[in-house]
Parts: structure tokens; C-alpha cells; sequence
């Protein structure tokens, strides 16, 4: 595997097309065996890059904000455009209505501020919910079902905006949900039977159900025939249309960061300084927390040589894990961290002064530079 990436000057992300391909090809084959629609979430992932490949595939995509709206109306012409944001900012509306197929309001409130509006524009007008059911497990900060969360409408809310304003309800084409988080379709059960109980007052008004993301359908061991059946419930009970919105499924294990060792200390436990940062480059192996498979590694001991691996930022905590290796590593090897499509490059930073790593785009073996970053990136940041 490394030498496929020789001569790539570290760190860098190399977009693997092949198994990208893979996953679009599984979930085409999804929404063409239950008539659903899919859309890729660009929270997760939006290297536009391959855009004009995933639109081959994909309905189009889902936006958090303008800017991820601008990105898949240049990028994906033609090709469904939805957002969702908790709140939505009065100056960006008029360019939202005009970019936008679908957008989803977070509350009560914003929909009676803003939903005539945007179905006088002519966008299919949603609202997200909270089915106040939570099926996280050991990632808290992930669920959105918690108590207190701010995303979504509960059940007692909805009835009594209903109550207070019936004809607002008149604005609704759908509903929205979002609650998993690289779950298998056992869970998306789970949160089904408490959206038809809490919600099945509305259902049978709405034209459509969106059912988030977080739905893991590209892993091995994900239950898709399970996902078709309720699918299929969702359509034959209440003649529902239905969206899914994944971004991990879309590039999951179809990405790569490449780093090279700087150098090797003899600690109590030894330490690989590498040229890229967890912090600044893969926040996710911070904040989940995540531990990032490495080619040809093994966890602790079960290989000839342990090394903790650290990085070059002044954080104590910028640390990726501590992994094993069949040979003794020095400095000037490479490694490579897999699976770093899904919330890398959109979720990394300068901290540091750390440059950006480059990006590569990676067919049939070779990889081509798609994006490079250097100083003056670092100073636009600022």
C-alpha cells in the first residue's frame, strides 16, 4: 500500500475512486430496489472533486448552511439541492430560495417565519422532528434525542403549534429526522416505531419523510435488506416518498492520510513524532474519540514493535493512538491512517501555523494532485 503513494509529499488525503465507486454503487442499487432517494450529506464529506461522480449515482446532495448549498448547485448541477440549519440567517434566505429544491425548518418558529416564503419561491417546505427516542451509545455528544436538545420538534410541541396555528401545517410537505450515527438499520427500527408513534397524526398529510444519516449501508455487516423493508412500510402505510441523507456511507473507507515519521524517540514507551496532527488534520480522532486503522499495524503488543504516535503540535493530547508494527520504524518511513475521507478535510484546521495537508485523487492506482495549500491559506484563515 505505501508504495502507491511514494513520492507524495506528506501529509496529504488521497481520495481512493475505486472503493468511492464501490459505495456509490451499493447505494444505487438501494434507492433503485426501493424507489428511495439518497443524497450525500457534504457535513461529512465535500470534496467536490468527485461531485460530478456522485451525482451519476445520488439524487443530489444535503446542505448545513449557504456555503454547502453554493457547493452542490456549481458542483452538481441539475441534481437535488436540500438544507436544514437550526436557524437560518434573514440575508441569506433570498439566495437559499433561489439555490434550494427542499429546506427544513428546525422549530415552529422559523417555519412561521420563513415558510411561506419559501413556498411562495417554490421549495418543498419540511420540518425536523425529535422522536425523543435515543439509540446512541457511548457518544452522547451525538445524540440529538437527548434531553434538552435543540434540534427537532416534539411530539407536545407540534400539538400544540397545531392547536395555536393549524393553517401553518398547511405550509408542510414533509418531515425530517435525524438521530443515527453509524448505526445499522436495527436502529433506524427503533427510531421508525417512535416517529409512527409519537408523529402518526401527521404522517398520512406529509409527501414525504426524510430519514437522515448515520445510516452505515457501505459497511460489511449492515442489514440493507431490514432498510428496504421499512422503506416499503414507510411507502405502503402512508404513500410516503423517502429521502436518506448518509455522508460516512457515501466515502467510507475510501480515503487515505499519509504521513511520514519525523522522528523516533526512545521514551519509557516509543514515541513516532509524525508530520501530521490529529488536532489539526483528523479532529475526529480527538472528539469521537477514534482510532484510525493503519496499514499494516497491530493494537498493542501484538506486533514486534509498539509505538505511541504522537504529533507536531504543541498539544499534550495531539496523540493518534498507540499502535504495532511487524518491523522497527525510523525516521523518513510513511504511514497510512485508512478510512480518512469521512470528516477530515471538512472538519481541519491551521492550529499551529500546521499546513493543510494536499489532496489526491486516486485511480487504478495512480493519484493525481487535485489540491494543494500553503502559507497564504494559513494567513486567509486567520
Amino acid at each position: 500500500m505505501q508504495r502507491l503513494f511514494d513520492g507524495l509529499k506528506t501529509p496529504c488525503y488521497v481520495i481512493d475512486e475505486n472503493r468511492l465507486l464501490d459505495n456509490l454503487r451499493i447505494l444505487k442499487s438501494v434507492s433503485d430496489s426501493t424507489g428511495c432517494k439518497i443524497l450525500l450529506a457534504q457535513k461529512a464529506f465535500s470534496c467536490y472533486g468527485v461531485y460530478d461522480m456522485i451525482s451519476e449515482y445520488l439524487a443530489g446532495a444535503t446542505s448545513s448552511g449557504l456555503y454547502e448549498a453554493r457547493l452542490c448547485h456549481k458542483y452538481m448541477p441539475g441534481r437535488e439541492n436540500h438544507i436544514y440549519s437550526p436557524a437560518f440567517r434573514e440575508e441569506e434566505l433570498g439566495e437559499i430560495f433561489k439555490i434550494c429544491n427542499h429546506i427544513v425548518f428546525n422549530s415552529l418558529r422559523q417555519l412561521e417565519l420563513y415558510g411561506k416564503r419559501a413556498k411562495d419561491a417554490g421549495l418543498s417546505v419540511g420540518l425536523r422532528i425529535n422522536p425523543e427516542r435515543s439509540t446512541q451509545r457511548g457518544h452522547a455528544i451525538y445524540d440529538p434525542c437527548a434531553p434538552g436538545s435543540r434540534l427537532g420538534v416534539t411530539k407536545d410541541e407540534l400539538k400544540e403549534g397545531f392547536l395555536r396555528s393549524p393553517r401553518l401545517f398547511e405550509l408542510l410537505d414533509g418531515l425530517h429526522f435525524h438521530t443515527l450515527c453509524e448505526q445499522n438499520s436495527d436502529d433506524l427500527e427503533l427510531t421508525l416505531d417512535a416517529v409512527e408513534d409519537r408523529f402518526s397524526f401527521l404522517l398520512p398529510k406529509m409527501k414525504w419523510l426524510n430519514l437522515g444519516g448515520g445510516h452505515h449501508i457501505t459497511r460489511e455487516d449492515y442489514d440493507i435488506p431490514r432498510l428496504a423493508g421499512l422503506i416499503e412500510r414507510l411507502k405502503s402505510v402512508y404513500g410516503l416518498a423517502v429521502y436518506l441523507e448518509p455522508g460516512e456511507a457515501v466515502a467510507l473507507n475510501a480515503g487515505y492520510l499519509v504521513t511520514t515519521v519525523l522522528e523516533a524517540q526512545r521514551r519509557d514507551k516509543p514515541v513516532l513524532i509524525l508530520d501530521a496532527s490529529a488536532a489539526c488534520h483528523m479532529p475526529d480522532v480527538l472528539e469521537m474519540p477514534y482510532r484510525p486503522p493503519i496499514y499494516g499495524s497491530g493494537l498493542p503488543g501484538e506486533k514486534s514493535y509498539s509505538y505511541i504516535l504522537g504529533c507536531p503540535t504543541c498539544l499534550a493530547g495531539d496523540v493518534i493512538g498507540e499502535y504495532s508494527f511487524d518491523s522497527e520504524l525510523k525516521e523518513g518511513d510513511r504511514l497510512v491512517l485508512q478510512d480518512m475521507a469521512i470528516y477530515s478535510m471538512v472538519k481541519n484546521n491551521t492550529f499551529n501555523g500546521m499546513p493543510l495537508p494536499s489532496i489526491y485523487l486516486m485511480r487504478d492506482g495512480v493519484c493525481r494532485l487535485w489540491k494543494s495549500f500553503g502559507y497564504q491559506d494559513f494567513e486567509a484563515r486567520l
